[in-house]
């Protein structure tokens, strides 16, 4: 056998096995091909856009947290603003309640006063009676010198 002629005949069979691999099964190797570049340039794109999503996300939940935290102080300071009416209206309230109790006390001592000195003049002036009683040793009738005594108490 002649090596040229086996080598032509190795070269015919190596070309029509490339032409078969080209014809038959090139084409379903590059559409898997593609299918697969594209399936990963899909995953790709998602995971951009899900890096994308998530960092508006992150951003989102920071500017809604600061949001959050600025509310939380305003209404902490507005507590903390209607406490301090709150306490300088029970102060102005105890105050004014402190008044009254203190003019309904010096009006309840003056009464007592007045009652203190009308009972002293009674009692002055039946030490008075008694008194006249023992110096001018005789009885004396309390219905006809109650004028006398009314004069006396006014006086004193």
């Amino acid at each position: 056998m002649n090596i040229t002629a086996t080598l032509l005949a190795q070269a015919a069979v190596f070309a029509l096995f490339i032409a078969f691999t080209v014809k038959f099964i090139w084409p379903h190797m590059v559409r898997a091909i593609e299918a697969r570049q594209k399936t990963i340039a899909d995953g790709l794109a998602a995971a951009d856009q899900g890096r994308r999503s998530l960092e508006q996300s992150n951003r989102q939940a920071e500017e809604t947290l600061q949001q959050a935290r600025s509310r939380a102080a305003e209404l902490l300071a507005q507590a903390e603003k209607r406490a301090a009416e709150l306490v300088d209206e029970a102060r102005t309230a105890a105050r004014e309640e402190g008044g009254r109790e203190k003019a309904a006390a010096k009006a309840e001592i003056a009464q007592e006063m007045s009652r203190a000195r009308e009972q002293l003049r009674d009692q002055v002036a039946s030490l008075a009676v008694a008194g006249a009683e023992k110096i001018l040793r005789r009885e004396v009738d309390a219905r006809a010198h109650a004028e006398l005594l009314e004069q006396i108490k006014r006086q004193l």
